[in-house]
């Protein structure tokens, strides 16, 4: 199977041709989940000339299976809980449970907010454009809870973006934003690495680097 993409950088800058393409209305706001998907969203943003910022997101996993997500938590102001009722109902994970597991989570969002931003709070999305990217997706689970909770913050436009992903998964999350664009739909898919020469795992030294790139020369 031949890899599509190089690297992230490389998967980045092509992505962020087919996004200025569109030529989105502004405002516009890109939103990079961590950590592979911030060398992507800072390709992206520096090409739209738009600010970037990072959206958080802590799984909840069922008890017995920390894999298998019941609920997220996502960055912002104030944050959302969103919780998959259907693996709730099948699962039997009480309501109490995933309350339970809400601060830990907030915890973990605000220590990673404070190491990647010096705990700068999140960028205002009303009324923006907003484009989340990631290196990839395979079963978009957090991912959905993540655009769910986006839309309570009332951006005008929902785009998400990202170098590969598999068909199926994107026409779950099709129903979760106002478009989708994906450089690579692969069948059989496999996972996300599969479709890199260089999938290395991306270190907070990295995350930095790379949101410190993307800001505009005056704010650096």
């Amino acid at each position: 199977m031949s890899r599509a993409f190089a690297d992230r950088a490389q998967a980045g800058r092509l992505l962020a041709q087919r996004l200025a393409a569109a030529r989105y209305d502004g405002p516009v706001v890109v939103l990079a989940l961590p950590r592979g998907g911030v060398p992507i969203g800072a390709e992206v943003a520096r090409t739209l000339g738009a600010p970037l910022d990072l959206l958080l997101v802590r799984k909840i996993g069922a008890p017995w299976q920390a894999e298998l997500a019941v609920a997220a938590v996502v960055d912002g102001t104030p944050p959302q809980t969103v919780v998959d009722e259907s693996t709730c109902a099948l699962t039997g994970v009480s309501p109490g449970y995933i309350e339970s597991q809400v601060a830990p989570a907030l915890r973990e969002i605000e220590r990673r907010r404070q190491a990647y931003l010096s705990g700068r709070r999140p960028v205002d999305v009303a009324g923006a454009t907003v484009i989340v990217v990631d290196d990839g997706i395979a079963t978009g689970t957090t991912m959905r809870a993540a655009l769910k909770a986006l839309r309570l913050r009332h951006p005008r436009r929902l785009v998400l973006a990202v170098p590969v992903a598999p068909a199926d998964t994107l026409a779950v999350l099709g129903a979760e934003v106002d478009e989708i664009v994906c450089l690579e739909q692969p069948f059989p898919f496999h996972a996300i690495g599969a479709h890199y020469v260089d999938f290395h795992q991306v270190s907070d030294d990295e995350v930095i680097a790379a949101l410190d790139a993307a800001k505009p020369p005056a704010s650096r």
